[in-house]
């Protein structure tokens, strides 16, 4: 590293920008649940999260810690384990959370959003009062079964299936790119019935014929443990069916509930490699001046600064809607697709500005930038999001 540059500390206080004053339109709940989250962060997850990064391995031992700060199911109901707060505080607990690394916020808007969520709102009441006040605690941890190796952005195309064996179900099937898989102790599963139904069902560990092996080799969300759901003959009680629901409409309510958090989440992302190459372009001297300084330097940094402002406008109107019941499916994809691209785009201008620095781990940069490139393709993908809007503005349908 050249000896002009004083790189700040990843512990020092995350610099903070509201270019628009977007605080004015927060509760004082909301910025006490960010700083929470943020002093958490900078405490927990800054120090170490490059090394987990860095050996591929899961700091499984903050699932407790986002249980105590509230991250797990912030907009459920206190009554059963969640924060018992608004969707904007659920927006801005998962914005603080990525900023840390995006396979933090996925530990824990999969525990939220994809497992207590359809819990709370299609399980029973034996079924919620039983699994939710353990996940809201990080006493169990979750994962949510949709995906498969041949059917990724053709959900209803899934082929694991259930069929009927008197008090019980008999499950066959497996599932792909589960986040939390293998250090999970329940996963809500969907399959097809013998009337070609969907229904969603929540299967404990220890099972017999129930295995969730890791998946290895990723370059991306490396801190995040990922695995797969196999089923053989695996007997499922038919009281751990999800009693309130059937069809697609099940996990993909589930899925928009999750889109929601990553498009406040991906806002954090963004905002950490801004900082890091907002500070380094005060720092990095070349000609005798900082680089910042430059006038391509200052283009790269005011368009990253415009497109994180518009990405807050639009979660902080989602947010309001959906306080209010009225953010639509694909409203939230447009958040999802629009905010996930804005903060790749400002990880690869961020590290442009880093130079040879931005492709090492002395930065963030470079570990936003390839957990980025996995979370433009997750719950549903970049293309397929645009055909969700293409859809709602024609009314036609571009997927059959």
């Amino acid at each position: 590293m050249s000896h002009e540059i004083k790189k700040s500390s990843k512990t020092d206080q995350f610099e903070h920008h509201d270019y628009y004053l977007m605080d004015e339109l927060l509760s004082e709940d909301h910025l006490l649940a960010r700083a929470a989250v943020r002093e958490w962060v900078k405490q927990e997850v800054s120090p170490i999260i490059e090394e987990y990064a860095d050996k591929a391995k899961c700091p499984t031992h903050l699932f407790k810690g986002l249980a105590d700060i509230g991250a797990f199911g912030p907009s459920i109901p206190a009554e059963y384990g969640g924060g018992g707060m608004d969707e904007i505080a659920y927006g801005v607990i998962m914005q603080e959370l990525e900023r840390g690394d995006s396979g933090i916020r996925s530990m824990a808007s999969v525990q939220g959003s994809l497992v207590m969520y359809p819990i709370y709102r299609f399980g029973s009441e034996e079924q919620k009062r039983k699994y939710l006040p353990k996940l809201g605690s990080g006493e169990f941890i979750g994962c949510f079964g949709l995906t498969e190796p041949d059917y990724g952005s053709n959900p209803g195309g899934m082929i694991t299936n259930i069929k009927d064996d008197g008090d019980a179900y008999i499950l066959n099937g497996a599932k792909m790119w589960i986040t939390n898989s293998p250090v999970a102790d329940i996963a809500v599963v969907w399959a097809k019935d013998e009337e070609g139904k969907i229904r969603g069902m929540i299967v404990e560990k220890g099972m017999k014929g129930f295995s969730a092996p890791e998946i290895h080799g990723k370059w991306s969300l490396r801190a995040s443990i990922t695995g797969e759901l196999v089923f053989e003959d695996v007997r499922v009680p038919k009281s751990q069916v999800l009693p309130n629901v059937v069809g697609l409409k099940g996990p993909l309510s589930c899925l928009s509930k999750a889109r929601y958090g990553i498009a406040w989440g991906a806002i954090g992302a963004a905002l950490d490699c801004y900082d890091s190459a907002l500070r380094y372009s005060k720092e990095r001297i070349q000609f005798g001046k900082p680089i910042g300084q430059f006038q391509l330097t200052q283009k790269k940094l005011a368009e990253m600064i415009t497109e994180i402002t518009k990405a807050q406008l639009l979660t902080w109107r989602l947010g309001t809607l959906a306080n209010k019941g009225q953010a639509t499916p694909a409203q939230i994809s447009m958040a999802k697709r629009n905010n996930v691209h804005m903060a790749l785009e400002v990880a690869r201008e961020a590290r442009q500005i880093h130079g040879g620095m931005g492709i090492t781990n002395e930065y963030p940069v470079m570990r936003h930038m390839m957990n980025l490139e996995t979370v433009l393709t997750y719950e549903g993908t970049h293309d397929i999001h645009l055909l969700i809007t293409g859809m709602d503005v024609t009314g036609l349908n571009a997927f059959g």
